[in-house]
């Protein structure tokens, strides 16, 4: 029999959140999934408990939460997934509910890849909150992928965007490039290096 083409089991992420009042912490069960679509894959990146907290209400439509999937194995770099806004209301100092985040990954190499959850991005009035995993979790997913064929004009070339910098400003950058609504469904990394890299003439 054949091996299976996906491996996933849920994992628990620790964040070290840095928030407009602190440091805080909490621990969430993570949980990656892929759709195959064609030659891509939708991913869908689901929070089991909430990873921080607001001294104030969060009002309806307030928190816009996005973040960073990590790939390992045969292919390289981060794909941005990001999610609505909270349908509802968030009382004072009670764990934030992440909703689930979305987006989608081409394969540039065939093989077995892993997803890791990386850098979580909270936006909520006017302040930012990262968050980042400090207990080097282990995938939340394997597949066994095939390279999109003819590639996507080179809009996610490799160009050294396989090891993203992981602390300083950086983090604001790539906030930026992920909360873009659209960004993340194609060519997201393309992008967030034109971010980084400052203005450079289109090819």
């Amino acid at each position: 029999m054949a091996a299976p083409a996906a491996h996933a089991e849920v994992v628990d992420v620790d964040y070290q959140c840095q928030t407009p009042i602190g440091p805080k912490g909490a621990v969430s069960p993570i949980d990656i999934k892929a759709v195959k679509s064609g030659s891509s894959y939708k991913l869908t990146m689901s929070f089991e408990k909430g990873v921080s907290s607001s001294p104030v209400e969060l009002g309806k439509g307030a928190m816009n939460p996005s973040a960073l999937i990590k790939l390992g194995g045969a292919d390289s770099g981060t794909v941005p997934v990001s999610g609505p806004a909270n349908a509802e209301a968030v009382p004072a100092n009670t764990p934030i509910k992440i909703n689930d985040l979305s987006g989608t990954y081409t394969p540039k190499k065939t093989g077995k890849v892993t997803f890791t959850a990386g850098v979580l991005t909270i936006k909520a009035l006017g302040t930012t909150t990262t968050c980042t995993p400090k207990n080097n979790p282990k995938p939340s997913l394997e597949l066994d992928v095939q390279a999109a064929a003819g590639g996507g004009g080179g809009s996610q070339s490799d160009s050294g965007s396989g090891e993203l910098p992981k602390t300083g400003p950086l983090d604001s950058a790539i906030a930026l490039g992920t909360l873009g609504g659209t960004v993340f469904l194609a060519g997201a990394a393309g992008v967030l290096w034109l971010t980084r890299r400052g203005a450079r003439p289109a090819s």
